[in-house]
Parts: C-alpha cells; sequence; structure tokens
C-alpha cells in the first residue's frame, strides 16, 4: 500500500491521489446528507427521547437509511466510478458526463448496480451509526467524559473500525462478482452473492475476505472521524 502510494505521487505527482475528487464530493455530499438525515427521522419515529433508544432500534434505522441513500444517491455513485475510470473529463465536466450517460443507457444506466450498492450501504451504516451512538452513549452515562470532542472522536474512531470490520467482506464480494470473467461455454465463475463467498472463504481461507483491509480502514476511519466531529459541532451550532 505504501509503496503504491509512492509510486502514484512519484509517477503522476500528489494531485493524482485526488483524481475524481469533484464526483467524489458530489457522491458523498448527496448520500451522506441523506444517510444521516433519515436515519435520525426514523429514530424519532420509534422513540422520542435519545435515552429510550435501544441497539436493534439503532441497527433497523441505521439498515434503513443504508438503504434509502444508497438507492437515491446510485446515480452520483455511478457518476463518480465512470469519470474516475476515464483518467480524463470529457468536455462538460460532471454534468456533460451525466448527460452522456442517460443519453447513451436512460434512467436505468444511473441505477446500474444499484442492488449491491444498497447492499453494502444497509451493512456500513447498520453497523457504524449504531456503533457510534452506542459507543458514545456509554462514555457519557459511565461518567468517565461528557458529551465533548473526545468522546466523539474516540466514538468516531471505533464506528470506523467496526464499519471496515463489516463491510470488507461485502467489497470483496462485491469486486469479485464485477470482474468476474465467463468460462466455459459462457457460464459465470459465480452463481451469486453467497456462492462467491463460500467459494472464497473454502479456497481461500476466512482471511480471504479481508483483502486489503488496511486501506479499506484508513479510508473509512479518518472520513468517519471527519464527520462525526463536525457533525457535532454543527448540531451545537443549532442547538
Amino acid at each position: 500500500m505504501v509503496h503504491a502510494l509512492v509510486r502514484i505521487c512519484r509517477e503522476e505527482g500528489l494531485k493524482a491521489l485526488y483524481s475524481g475528487i469533484a464526483p467524489a464530493m458530489l457522491r458523498q455530499a448527496s448520500y451522506g446528507t441523506i444517510k444521516i438525515g433519515t436515519y435520525q427521522s426514523l429514530k424519532r419515529m420509534f422513540v422520542e427521547r435519545p435515552e429510550d433508544e435501544t441497539l436493534m432500534i439503532n441497527v433497523l434505522c441505521g439498515v434503513l437509511s443504508g438503504v434509502i441513500s444508497s438507492s437515491i444517491a446510485n446515480p452520483t455513485d455511478v457518476l463518480k466510478i465512470r469519470m474516475q475510470a476515464q483518467g480524463s473529463v470529457i468536455q462538460g465536466g460532471m454534468m456533460g458526463n451525466f448527460i452522456q450517460i442517460y443519453q447513451k443507457e436512460g434512467t436505468k444506466g444511473l441505477w446500474k448496480g444499484v442492488s449491491l450498492t444498497a447492499q453494502r450501504a444497509a451493512i456500513v451504516v447498520g453497523v457504524e451509526l449504531p456503533v457510534y451512538d452506542l459507543i458514545k452513549k456509554h462514555i457519557i452515562m459511565s461518567g468517565f467524559m461528557g458529551d465533548t470532542v473526545y468522546t466523539h472522536f474516540l466514538s468516531s474512531f471505533a464506528c470506523g473500525l467496526a464499519g471496515a470490520l463489516a463491510s470488507n467482506p461485502v467489497d470483496v464480494v462485491r469486486t469479485r462478482m464485477m470482474n468476474q470473467r465467463s468460462q466455459h461455454g459462457g457460464h459465470s465463475s459465480y452463481k451469486g452473492t453467497l456462492d462467491c463467498l463460500l467459494q472464497t472463504w473454502k479456497n481461500e481461507g476466512f482471511f480471504a475476505l479481508y483483502k486489503g483491509f488496511w486501506p479499506n480502514w484508513l479510508r473509512l476511519g479518518p472520513w468517519n472521524i471527519i464527520f462525526f466531529l463536525t457533525y457535532e459541532q454543527l448540531k451545537k451550532l443549532d442547538a
């Protein structure tokens, strides 16, 4: 991972590490906003006071908000992947790419891969947000620390780690499903998602499902810390 990072910087420059940042920001802004807004709204539908929340309620709300937000924001995910794969952006930037996808593939093209994306989001959000709430709640109730930036940091660090642990097997399976090549007579390598999971575990061992874990955690960890620290400070401004 470090070797790849150094090589990219040496051969393509530091700017290459931020290739495709504009569509990534668009995707995260839409997906993240819908995700956290839906999660908080769903929780208030089940319980009125934060003190009455349970782990099961929060997990359910997390799963539902993950599915809803990823499904709505899927066009931005398709746009991000296409633009990053191109290497160079076509004339018109993000809007030009968006229009091109719509003209060539229609509405269906903008929601390509939505099923796998929603499955992953359900697992990630169903773990990350409840873990954050649970850790934060127990730290405050224990009297160890109050509702401070340090509590938010520890809670977000834990939820980033939990999210990486939960999502990595899904990412491995999704990548293999997307990259599988037709074999003998046009048959696919895997019958489906579950078959891919079981074959990977059987042929390569359990830890094959955690290939690429460190890069995954190094992405999810800092993102969650920055997000929740910012989110909590913005909540105080609105209080």
